[in-house]
């Protein structure tokens, strides 16, 4: 088996999933993970997936072209090659940042440039942008793994500085503490 990396772009609509998983089980190709998501009305989904040495990169694309070609989507399959040797992640824990507050251009920016210096990680980041003034209409959602070794306190100082200056509300939490309060 080869492990391989597809991504699916396009108009969102039904049977995007099915077309996806359907032509991999045919190569007996198998996902191992998955992540899809909608933005306003585009489908964006990212799938590792092995499948058989005798398939091919080349096949699997044509018979994905094939089952997405009625649904107006486009797909990208390469092989995803060995990781290259890297310092193992610094031991961290895991933070939620939330911010809301009026679009402008840089909020995304000026916000990760921050969690960059300190080499926090960011895992995922949901975001919703309406436009306009009302800071309910404006949110975004960072799940980040934040190193042990650094100061915290300057960190969350910083960003709180920052989110001062681009007018937004920020909440900084443990995921932990986050989980707990959010529950339903």
């Amino acid at each position: 088996m080869i492990r391989v990396i597809l991504s699916v772009l396009g108009q969102d609509r039904p049977g995007i999933l099915a077309a996806v998983s359907g032509a991999l089980y045919r190569v007996d190709g198998n996902i191992e993970n998955v992540s899809q998501t909608t933005l306003q009305t585009q489908f964006a989904g990212i799938f590792i997936a092995s499948i058989p040495e005798k398939v091919g990169i080349g096949e699997l694309t044509d018979r994905l072209e094939k089952a997405l070609a009625p649904l107006g989507m486009n797909v990208h399959v390469e092989p995803l090659g060995s990781a290259p040797e890297i310092q193992p992640p610094a031991a961290c824990e895991p933070f939620v940042i939330t911010t809301k507050g009026p679009d402008r251009k840089g909020l995304v920016a000026k916000i990760t440039a921050i969690m960059a210096s300190y080499n926090a990680n960011i895992t995922n980041l949901q975001a919703i942008f309406k436009g306009g003034d009302n800071p309910g209409d404006n949110i975004m959602i960072y799940e980040v793994d934040v190193p042990i070794d650094i100061n915290r306190q300057n960190l969350c100082d910083e960003l709180r500085d920052q989110a001062k200056q681009l007018a937004l509300d920020i909440s900084i939490q443990h995921r932990n503490i986050f989980m707990a309060i959010n529950r339903i």
